[in-house]
């Protein structure tokens, strides 16, 4: 058995975290989402992967190389230009077997969800219930087959959405071509094609985890999920008058300072200076080379590696983009927002979330960021504004 993942797009959606990586190794829990697929897909016994490589591939290449230390066998291959999954799926043609399993590198995903349609026989595509299937492929299931599936269907035609996730074999490779040919590049629509050209496609409930992040505060989501199987680690100093409670991880090299409060489930970094006197809420994911401020509170929240928090701030249901530095008595004040993508007009409504800034940006003291605000990287705020609007990578708030 072989798995193929795709994780050759960017995640425009997820942007300014995406603008320098791609979204398979965005951190979630401090391990990249792409780390989370391969964990399950060896989790099952599958340890020969090919992985299909585009925007940011070469971040990508460093952190897996050939796979070993992640206990598989990795293989690249490449897609130049992202043309979507059908596409990307071709490029992999000469690594097709008798039965191999495709999944996507940006949804966390356990084992257990993926284990069915490993011994499933013949063509198979997972599928689970939700409970917004209107953003999803929504298939129609009859006597253990796939009959149809609608992508993101206007009409409420039922909860089972595709996870993406499918088993085929070597002899797809002509049906493959033949999508192409006919300007489509879609998994979803290939499977459309598969059905029609009178191929039985298995169903297969999937009952583990799987979770996607298609916006930034979906980061939050998903880190919540995964951040639930942290394990109580201490490896760091830990000073006197310190309290640890629940499952908390300290990196190695780490300190964190007296009177700091750490609420776990909370994974820290190696190299982190935290305090004194910080509390840190469940939920926290805090990268390497972290500094956090004296009487400073974070909860909910992603500090990707390297972020520099001042004292007395409150980061709160928010992520920060590494290397990003933030003066004292900083804000991301929490709430209802609606929240606005990028250049469109597409405004989403977000319930109790703070703020999202990219890498690299510099934040003076006593700054205060509205709900729902997005500040792209290498921005730079002057003290002691407050940010009511979005601002864009390389932005200047004076």
């Amino acid at each position: 058995m072989r798995a193929i993942i795709l994780a050759a797009g960017e995640g425009k959606r997820l942007r300014p975290f995406t603008e320098s990586m791609s979204k398979v190794m965005l951190p979630v829990a401090n391990k990249p989402i792409l780390g989370y697929v391969v964990d399950a897909v060896t989790g099952c016994g599958v340890e020969d992967i090919v992985m299909i490589l585009g925007y940011g591939k070469e971040r990508i290449m460093d952190y897996f190389g050939d796979g070993k230390e992640f206990g598989a066998n990795i293989k690249y291959v490449f897609q130049e230009k992202q043309l979507g999954t059908g596409h990307a799926l071709l490029q992999a043609k000469e690594e097709f077997e008798d039965e191999f399993i495709v999944l996507a590198g940006d949804n966390i995903i356990d084992s257990s969800l993926i284990s069915p349609i490993i011994t499933q026989d013949g063509l198979a595509l997972l599928y689970i219930t939700h409970d917004k299937p209107s953003k999803y492929g929504v298939v129609k299931v009859d006597d253990g087959l796939i009959k149809d599936i609608c992508e993101k269907p206007k009409e409420d035609i039922g909860n089972l959405i595709s996870t993406g996730i499918c088993k085929f074999g070597r002899d797809i490779s002509n049906d493959l071509k033949q999508h192409l040919s006919q300007g489509h590049n879609r998994l979803t629509s290939f499977v459309q094609l598969l059905l029609k050209n009178g191929k039985d496609i298995a169903s297969v409930k999937g009952n583990g985890i799987w979770q996607d992040a298609v916006y930034p505060w979906d980061l939050l989501k998903i880190n919540d999920t995964a951040i639930q199987n942290c394990s109580r680690s201490v490896a760091g100093k830990i000073e006197k008058g310190v309290e640890l409670r629940g499952n908390v991880s300290v990196g190695g090299d780490s300190i964190v300072r007296s009177g700091s409060y750490i609420i776990g489930p909370v994974v820290i970094g190696e190299g982190c200076e935290i305090g004194p006197n910080v509390c840190i809420f469940p939920s926290t994911s805090i990268g390497s080379g972290v500094t956090i401020g004296a009487f400073s509170e974070i909860k909910n929240s992603i500090l990707m590696n390297n972020v520099v928090v001042g004292s007395r701030s409150s980061v709160l249901q928010s992520v920060i983009g590494k290397g990003s530095e933030i003066g004292s008595n900083f804000t991301s004040a929490t709430g209802d927002a609606y929240i606005k993508i990028d250049d469109s007009n597409d405004f989403h409504m977000v319930k109790d979330i703070g703020a999202f800034i990219g890498e690299n940006c510099e934040i003076g003291s006593g700054v205060l960021i509205d709900p729902g605000k997005i500040i792209g990287k290498n921005c730079k705020i002057s003290a002691q504004r407050r940010i009511t609007e979005n601002v864009k990578s390389e932005g200047i708030v004076v």
